[in-house]
C-alpha cells in the first residue's frame, strides 16, 4: 500500500485512510447500514451490502474511477523496480494486492495480467456485473458514473445531488463496478493457479509496503520453500506472527526498513542499477522523480 500513496493515491486502511475517515452519514444507505459502516467501516466494500446497495461502494470510490481515467496518478520509484527485475529477466511474478492499476504502467503492453502480474484483489482497469460477469466499456461506465453518482467529497461541482444506480447492459441489475474483490468475494482464479506454478520455484521472495495482514495474499510468506530468502522493504516490521525473524540472527529473513522509494532506491544504488531506473523517471510520480534526482546528485 505504501507503493501506492507514495505515489498521490489515497491508502484504505491505514490510519487518516479512507476506511478511517469514512462518513457513513453522506452516503446513500439506510439507517441500518450506516449503522454498520460506523462500527466497520471495510462494509462499504462488502459483498453483503453491495448485493443490496450498489450506491455506497461507487460513491466511496467516485473521485478514485475518474481520477484514474485522468491518468491522475503514476507509477512510482517502487514500481519501476519491479519493472527493473523483469528487464534482467529474474522476475517470476508480481503479485499486487493494489487495484489501482499502477504496475501495468511500467510494463510493456504485451505483458498482460497471469504472464507476470496477479492482481490479488481485482484491479480498477476492468468494469463488470457481479451478477452476470458481463464486461462493459470502462469510458461508458466512468461516464455514468460521472452522471449518477454523487460526490460525497464536494470537489467536483458538476457531480448530481443524489445517487441513481447503474443498471448492467446485459442482466439489468444494478451489479456493475470495478473488477476488484469485495469482502465476502472469491479471489481471481489465476491466484491459486499461478501459486501453485510459483512457490517451489523462486530464489528471493521480495515483500513490499504490505501489512501481511490479508489473507490469503500474506501466506505466500510460508508458501516458499524453507531455503528461499525472503526481503521484506517495509516502514515498519509486519509479519511476525507468520514466522519472519527480525532478530540478528535471522540466516533467511531481511529486513530493509525504511519508505519503500527510499528503499528501493538504496538498493538500486547498491545493485548498480541507477541508469536503468533513470529510464522510467518520465512516467513515475513528482515525489519519485525528486527523490531520484536528489540521489543522482549526490
Amino acid at each position: 500500500y505504501q507503493r501506492r500513496v507514495h505515489g498521490g493515491i489515497p491508502d484504505f486502511r491505514s490510519p487518516g485512510g479512507m476506511y478511517d475517515t469514512l462518513r457513513p452519514e453522506l452516503l446513500t444507505a439506510t439507517e441500518k447500514q450506516r449503522k454498520i459502516m460506523s462500527s466497520d467501516p471495510t462494509y462499504v466494500v462488502n459483498w453483503d451490502l453491495f448485493k443490496t446497495n450498489q450506491l455506497p461502494y461507487l460513491e466511496l470510490r467516485r473521485p478514485f474511477i475518474l481520477g484514474l481515467a485522468e491518468n491522475k496518478w503514476k507509477p512510482t520509484i517502487s514500481h519501476s523496480f519491479i519493472r527493473l527485475f523483469h528487464d534482467k529477466n529474474i522476475l517470476r511474478r508480481l503479485y499486487t494486492q493494489n487495484i489501482d492499476g499502477l504496475d501495468f504502467q511500467v510494463f510493456p503492453e504485451e505483458v498482460t495480467e497471469q504472464d507476470k502480474i496477479v492482481t490479488v484483489h481485482g484491479t480498477m482497469r476492468k468494469i463488470s456485473c457481479e451478477y452476470c460477469k458481463e464486461v462493459v466499456p470502462i469510458e461508458d461506465f466512468r461516464d455514468n458514473v460521472r452522471k449518477h453518482i454523487k460526490d460525497i467529497y464536494n470537489i467536483d461541482p458538476t457531480a448530481p445531488e443524489t445517487s441513481n444506480t447503474i443498471p448492467c447492459p446485459n442482466c439489468h441489475s444494478p451489479g456493475l463496478k470495478p473488477s476488484t474483490v469485495l469482502y465476502g468475494g472469491s479471489l481471481p482464479a489465476e491466484f491459486s493457479t499461478c501459486l501453485l506454478e510459483d512457490v517451489e520455484d523462486i530464489d528471493l521472495l521480495v515483500v513490499m509496503g504490505t501489512s501481511l495482514t490479508v489473507s490469503p495474499a500474506n501466506r505466500i510468506v510460508n508458501m516458499v520453500e524453507k531455503s528461499c530468502p525472503r526481503l521484506i522493504i517495509n516502514r515498519d516490521p509486519v509479519g511476525e506472527e507468520l514466522g519472519i525473524n527480525y532478530g540478528p540472527n535471522s540466516t533467511r529473513d531481511v529486513f530493509c526498513q525504511g519508505e519503500c522509494d527510499v528503499a528501493a532506491l538504496e538498493i538500486v544504488n547498491k545493485l548498480g542499477w541507477t541508469d536503468d531506473l533513470k529510464n522510467y523517471q518520465d512516467i513515475m510520480a513528482p515525489n519519485s522523480v525528486n527523490l531520484l534526482q536528489q540521489a543522482l546528485l549526490s
